[in-house]
């Protein structure tokens, strides 16, 4: 039993230490491809009738998009307040997803939330290496604002 401890204890670690050198750009990826697992997660849960399987995953979907839409700065360019609002919708969504019980308002979130994965990933991947280095340079003020990022990824 301490050899299993000890193996998540390092597991945790390792996820850690990974949020906490990951540029920007990876943290949000990570955060969606976590939403999105949360997602089909809650589907599967909810069509399988364990609603406490559910409640836990739909919970932790909401606390993604909440960090998302409180670390959003609407400022930034053209198309933030419009996902902001998007975000805004989609908690909701996710809260109405938990209380009604229903797969089909889930599976929507996910439809919602895919598209959303796949541009981030694609505008991710577009960074060029000077842009990655410029990213690198600001890590150390970016994970003090992300600090809630590990917890929200499973990690913390």
């Amino acid at each position: 039993m301490s050899n299993l401890m000890s193996s998540d204890a390092q597991r945790a670690q390792f996820l850690n230490d990974t949020v906490l050198s990951s540029s920007p750009a990876r943290l949000l990826t990570m955060l969606y491809d976590r939403l999105v697992l949360d997602l089909d997660r809650a589907g599967k849960a909810q069509l399988a009738g364990d609603l406490v399987e559910s409640n836990t995953q739909l919970t932790h979907a909401q606390d993604i998009v909440a960090e998302l839409l409180v670390t959003l700065d609407v400022t930034a360019w053209d198309g933030g307040p419009g996902l902001h609002a998007l975000y805004t919708h989609l908690l909701g969504e996710l809260i109405r997803a938990n209380i009604t019980r229903d797969p089909q308002v889930t599976a929507a979130c996910r439809a919602t939330v895919e598209p959303l994965r796949a541009a981030w990933h694609e505008a991710a991947a577009s960074l060029t290496p000077s842009a990655a280095r410029s990213s690198a340079a600001n890590r150390s003020s970016a994970n003090a604002t992300m600090v809630g990022v590990g917890g929200v990824l499973g990690v913390g």
